[in-house]
């Protein structure tokens, strides 16, 4: 698998997130945010995607609408890492594409749960 990009405006969830993925044996690349994320994905296709929702400015459905349209991006799995666990947030995630949602803060037997249902881990 390519490296993963974690798309995540707080630092401090970006790498506790870089950690979980570096323990399940999974290289990433952190992007701390919408636009570096943006900057990234223009000449770099990541295997896995792990995705905020709520950041400043370009949030992570508006990320999510632009990786499902773009061809290039369109089949890499994505997992929702969100706070917002209401069912109508779950409902719009799931709609605009997303793989799979992990409520904050994730767990790496969550993480590891949802690779494995990718097919990404064994």
């Amino acid at each position: 698998m390519n490296e993963a990009l974690i798309i995540d405006d707080n630092r401090s969830t970006a790498d506790a997130l870089h950690q979980m993925l570096t323990v399940l044996d999974v290289s990433a690349r952190v992007a701390y945010g919408a636009s570096p994320a943006i900057t990234l994905l223009s000449s770099f296709t990541p295997g896995l995607i792990l995705l905020d929702i709520n950041m400043p400015g370009v949030d992570g459905l508006e990320i999510l609408a632009y990786l499902r349209r773009e061809p290039r991006l369109a089949p890499v799995p994505v997992i929702v890492i969100t706070s917002d666990d209401q069912p109508e947030t779950r409902a719009r995630v799931m709609k605009g594409g997303a793989n799979a949602m992990i409520i904050k803060p994730a767990t790496l037997e969550a993480l590891e749960e949802d690779l494995k249902k990718l097919g990404i881990l064994k």
